[in-house]
């Protein structure tokens, strides 16, 4: 009988549920059931249950459709996957392989029905299970983000975190509250002076630029970054006027009106999902609260900002110009090594193909105080990388015979990866690996049928991209690529 084993763990340990303990497992269970067993063993040790992005996970499955065994081991479901879709698809993949499973802890076997039941409500249940434990987690956090304690987590520009011990039931319990850092504030006080006198994030950024004003950690202020401080409560004196503004807007306001006194901040929380596709919640969902620190913006400059950010976003915004430059994200400013985005000249009147140039962001964005870098030609620049896409070396022919020998150098690999049992071996094969699907995905541009040039316009930026990860314009006007092979 052919058995291969499956352990993983999150974190590299040799206590508790360790992978070797899980081998061992599972060996002394299969060998009272199949004295004659054969083991092929598959270890993903640091990779979480979550996530199905695992080589050794990969592997087996591989192996599974090849069927190079007919039972697959593992010392508990959750070992396999926490997520009952990932594990029921997994499962059925499986089946249609011929390969049964088997649960060492859960005692349950998929060469019978109820086994195979009993499985899929196991693993229901324990996603249920995991699920429950994470909400009350969560709800635990709001509660206490009510309370206005700072919870946690990077501190807003203008703060730090400060411990705070309270006698309870005579009890010492501790927890934090935001302290002011002076010459911070005194920058929080400068960005929300200078945008009420400026009126926009791009005028705002292009004035800290011009007089090398960075933020607290000696970075360029993005439009973003600067819309996060203004946009942020935590600045704002909880006044009436504040908690009116809140109420008649929709905000989830978690304190009285008595408590906005004129004297402390804000504080705010749950502006975000914590789920895998992190985005903004409705802002009725927002937790907003009074903390214990003092409000260094007034409200009614706090409201007047969020006006006027409002106002700003009504405006048409700037017409993209993605889609007649090709090198967007991949052409870098010889200067200061930052981005050149298209912008184009006026279009032209015979209703031809607008004229346009790669302009640096630094040096538009400042004016051209911190950088000085030329202009490229648009049209010239694109023209000189699809010539190179196009060149003889990166022909179909010759693409693909390098593709076919990469796949075979891979598998080899693959091979000789699961004799061995040296660890430092193991990791130098794992690396080649690595470094040869890097080099497949680099050639697989010329996976296309289509000649580089007949590709539509998308299709030609995507093929770019997977093959060169810079572009430079030298001060003689020569072009230089950078592959990434």
């Amino acid at each position: 009988m052919r058995v291969a084993i499956y352990s993983r763990k999150s974190k590299f340990t040799q206590t508790g549920d360790s992978i070797e303990n899980q081998i061992t497992l599972c060996k002394n269970y299969i060998e009272m059931h199949y004295p004659d067993a054969k083991f092929t063993i598959y270890e993903d040790e640091g990779f979480s249950g979550g996530n199905v992005n695992r080589p050794e996970l990969k592997r087996f499955l591989e192996d599974a459709k090849q069927h190079k065994f007919d039972i697959l081991a593992c010392y508990r479901l959750d070992r396999i996957s926490r997520n009952i879709a990932d594990f029921s698809t997994l499962m059925q993949d499986l089946e249609s392989y011929n390969v049964s499973f088997v649960s060492i802890k859960e005692q349950f076997d998929t060469t019978t029905p109820l086994g195979r039941a009993m499985m899929y409500i196991a693993s229901v249940f324990a996603q249920l299970e995991r699920e429950t434990i994470a909400e009350r987690i969560r709800d635990n956090m709001l509660q206490n983000a009510k309370t206005g304690r700072w919870l946690g987590g990077v501190t807003p520009t203008g703060f730090s975190s400060t411990e705070v011990a309270i006698l309870s039931d005579d009890k010492e319990r501790k927890y934090f509250k935001l302290t002011p850092i002076p010459e911070e504030i005194e920058l929080v006080r400068l960005i929300y002076t200078q945008f009420l006198k400026i009126k926009t994030l791009s005028g705002l950024e292009t004035h800290f630029l011009k007089e090398s004003i960075t933020t607290k950690n000696d970075c360029n202020f993005t439009k973003m970054s600067l819309r996060g401080i203004l946009t942020n409560p935590v600045y704002a004196v909880a006044d009436s006027q504040m908690y009116e503004y809140f109420v008649n807007n929709s905000y989830g306001v978690y304190a009285n009106k008595s408590e906005f006194d004129g004297k402390c901040g804000l504080m705010s929380y749950n502006k975000t999902s914590q789920t895998t596709t992190s985005h903004q919640n409705d802002i009725s969902d927002w937790i907003v609260t009074v903390g214990e620190h003092a409000g260094i913006i007034s409200s009614a400059d706090w409201i007047a900002v969020q006006q006027l950010l409002h106002n700003n976003s009504d405006k048409m915004q700037k017409k993209s110009h993605s889609n007649i430059a090709l090198l967007s994200g991949v052409i870098r400013c010889i200067k200061c090594g930052g981005y050149m985005r298209p912008k184009t000249n006026r279009s032209p009147k015979d209703g031809g193909t607008p004229r346009f140039y790669y302009i640096c962001e630094l040096k538009e964005k400042s004016r051209g105080s911190k950088c000085d870098g030329k202009n490229g030609n648009g049209i010239s620049i694109d023209k000189y990388v699809v010539d190179f896409m196009c060149r003889p070396a990166q022909s179909c022919l010759n693409t693909h015979e390098a593709l076919s020998l990469i796949s075979i150098q891979i598998n080899n690999l693959v091979e000789r990866l699961s004799l061995i049992s040296d660890d430092d071996t193991a990791k130098v094969i794992l690396d080649k690996i690595a470094q040869l699907k890097l080099e497949q995905q680099t050639l697989s541009i010329d996976n296309y049928d289509t000649p580089f040039y007949n590709l539509d316009f998308a299709s030609q930026k995507q093929a770019i991209r997977e093959v060169i990860y810079k572009v430079e314009v030298l001060e003689n006007g020569e072009i230089q690529i950078y592959t990434k092979s």
